[in-house]
Order: structure tokens, then C-alpha cells, then sequence
């Protein structure tokens, strides 16, 4: 089997980690697997195996014909069976498949930022799904919705996964003090609701002066990013919580910390759950996307609903006064990821659901 990944972009982001570990992972088991970046090279870039054939596309606007010719040239001439695309690089793939008939397009539905029946873009999502031979769906709800709502019907539900990274490089230093920090490991993006973090932090922050909250994620110095920068300046909790922008060394960063947290508004089945969990760090989170299927409420992690300041810093609270319960937390996730969500189960679903032994 011949595949190639098509993303937008290589930056730090749930979907770019996907598209990286599906390329790495079908890379040591079928006959080609390829990764495809369309409009911006990144970080991830170097999280590649040297096994994976790679091509930037650079493209430029919506419809880019060099692009298109571009990835046309090099789906034939690896002889590229499937396209496995990401998001919204779905409209790329399907103008190559006009081209190229006899691949098949899957579509790889990463959308967190979606209330079910709503949904941006839904209109060209149903008239291109004629095109597509399959749907992955990161969470139940997504998947319900193309059923319902898109022309293909071949739609399943595939956890997100990381693999293990025993070489990951340590270059971030966090600030605070060791065994005492907290971290949000998100980009600065409206639906991930870092405002509701700063607020749980000025709610609790005069009660555990030696904790240290870090905010890990790319950051577009947009006016969302200005203002959690400003509600920071204006709770004087500038040596409390620390930004640190977009950064490759997850693994390290998360080894330095204690708990993660998650604020979202909406999320699909956020990469970096299982990255704390993958290193057992207990997690607060909210009631988003496919969270509480994954971190059981006082098993695994604490759990509230969105918006609710008042019930998440009481959870927070709870676990930053119980390291024991930091503990219990932390190797009941990691049991969890292990059981259901490790590169081999998901590899071994996706390969069956593709007819591939």
C-alpha cells in the first residue's frame, strides 16, 4: 500500500502531530508512506522518520495550479494509492483526484472547534465528501455528524495516539520551582479558552504562592493573544503564569512539570491529553470533545464543564494539596492510554478498516 499525508502546515499543532505519526508509523509497515505540507514547513518537520518521503508544496492561495501540479507529479510518480488528508487540505486532495482518478481520498476530521448540528464549511465538506472513499473521525460526535450529515458514509472512529519519543531533546527550562508547576500545553486559540485559565489562577493563586502556572503554544500575537497578556499584567500575576510561545521539546516540558490542565471551550481528542497522561501527570480538564471518555472523573483526573471557573479551581485545588492523589491520577491515565490509545492499536483498526493484512 502506497500513502501519503497532506497537511497545511507543520507547526505545533494536534492535527500536524497526527499527520506526522500516521506517516511515521505506516513508514516501518507498507510499501510507501509519504507526508505532504501545503502551505507552511514547521517544527514538526524534524519529528519525521527518515523513512517517510516528504514535499513541501508552498502553496500561495485556494487554488494554487503549481500546487496542484505539484502534488499531481508526485502522487504519480510514486505511484500513490491513498490520500489521507488532513482538515481542511481535503479541497486539495479531491482537485488531485479530478486529475488522477484512481486514487482514493480519506478525509482525517481533526475539527474541535464544532457544537454539534453547527459547523463551519459544512456545505463544501458534504459537496467534496463525494469524492472521499473513507472518514476518519477523531471524536463520537464528529463522527456522528458525517453520517448524518455528508454523502459518504464510510466513516470511523479512530482515537488519536503518540508514540514514544526516547530521544527527545531538552532544551526548555520552565520557570518556578521543581515539583510545583502547572501546565497548559495548547496554541493560543480562542477555543482552547486561556482566559478561563488566568482566571482559575487568580482565583487560587494567593492560596499555593509556590506553584507556577506555564502556557506552552504558538503564539500569533493576535488581539486573543493581547488579551490574555493583558488580564495577566492586570491580576499582577506576571511571576505566576508563563508564556513561552511554540516549542519542539514537548517531552521535556511536560517532564518538568506536575499536572496538566485543559480550559477548551471545544476540542476534538486533544493531542496533548495523551502526551501528559503517555508521562503520567494527573490532568483538571473540562467537559469538551472526547476528554471524559478518556479521564474518568476522580479515577483518572478531575473534570468540569466549560466555563465553570468556580468547580475547575476546586478540582485544581484538590490535586495541587494531594500528591498522592497526583500519583494515583497520573498511573491510572498512563493504564488507560496504554490499554487504548498506543500506536499499535490504532495503527492495527486503521489497517483492518482499510482491508489492509
Amino acid at each position: 500500500m502506497r500513502i501519503v499525508q497532506l497537511i497545511d502546515s507543520l507547526d505545533i499543532g494536534g492535527a500536524e502531530k497526527m499527520a506526522v505519526n500516521y506517516a511515521n508509523s505506516l513508514a516501518k509497515i507498507i510499501e510507501f508512506s509519504g507526508l505532504v505540507a501545503t502551505r507552511k514547513e514547521g517544527e514538526l518537520k524534524n519529528k519525521m522518520d527518515t523513512g517517510v518521503s516528504y514535499l513541501f508544496l508552498n502553496k500561495k492561495k485556494s487554488v494554487d495550479f503549481n500546487a496542484i501540479l505539484k502534488l499531481r507529479n508526485y502522487c504519480k510518480k510514486n505511484k500513490v494509492q491513498i490520500i489521507q488528508a488532513h482538515s481542511s487540505s481535503f479541497f486539495l486532495a479531491c482537485i488531485v483526484k479530478f486529475l488522477l482518478p484512481s486514487i482514493a481520498v480519506i478525509w482525517h476530521d481533526h475539527y474541535g472547534n464544532f457544537i454539534p448540528p453547527k459547523r463551519k464549511g459544512a456545505f463544501f465538506i458534504r459537496i467534496f465528501s463525494v469524492l472521499f472513499q473513507g472518514v476518519i473521525a477523531v471524536n463520537l460526535d464528529l463522527a456522528a455528524w458525517s453520517k448524518k450529515n455528508i454523502f459518504c458514509k464510510n466513516v470511523i472512529y479512530l482515537q488519536n495516539y503518540i508514540s514514544e519519543n526516547k530521544d527527545y531533546i531538552r532544551e526548555t527550562v520552565l520557570h518556578g520551582i521543581e515539583g510545583k508547576r502547572v501546565l497548559y500545553l495548547a496554541n493560543l486559540r480562542p477555543q482552547k479558552n486561556h482566559l478561563m485559565f488566568v482566571e482559575v489562577v487568580k482565583s487560587m493563586s494567593k492560596n499555593f504562592p509556590d506553584w507556577t502556572f506555564h502556557l506552552v503554544g504558538s503564539d500569533l500575537k493576535d488581539d486573543y493573544s493581547r488579551t490574555i497578556k493583558a488580564k495577566i499584567i492586570e491580576y499582577q500575576l506576571e511571576k505566576v503564569i508563563f508564556l513561552y510561545g511554540s516549542k519542539s521539546d514537548v517531552e521535556n516540558i511536560i517532564m518538568q512539570s506536575d499536572i496538566g490542565v485543559i480550559t477548551s471551550n471545544s476540542e476534538g481528542l486533544p493531542v496533548s491529553l495523551l502526551e501528559y497522561g503517555f508521562y503520567k501527570k494527573p490532568i483538571v480538564a473540562t467537559n469538551v470533545g472526547q476528554i471524559p471518555f478518556l479521564v474518568k472523573h476522580e479515577v483518572s483526573g478531575f473534570i468540569s464543564e466549560s466555563q465553570d471557573v468556580i468547580a475547575f479551581s476546586t478540582n485544581l485545588a484538590t490535586i495541587l494539596k494531594d500528591e498522592k492523589l497526583r500519583v494515583k491520577f497520573g498511573e491510572e491515565l498512563a493504564m488507560t492510554i496504554k490499554d487504548g490509545y498506543s500506536e499499535d492499536v490504532v495503527i492495527e483498526n486503521y489497517l483492518s478498516w482499510l482491508n489492509i493484512k
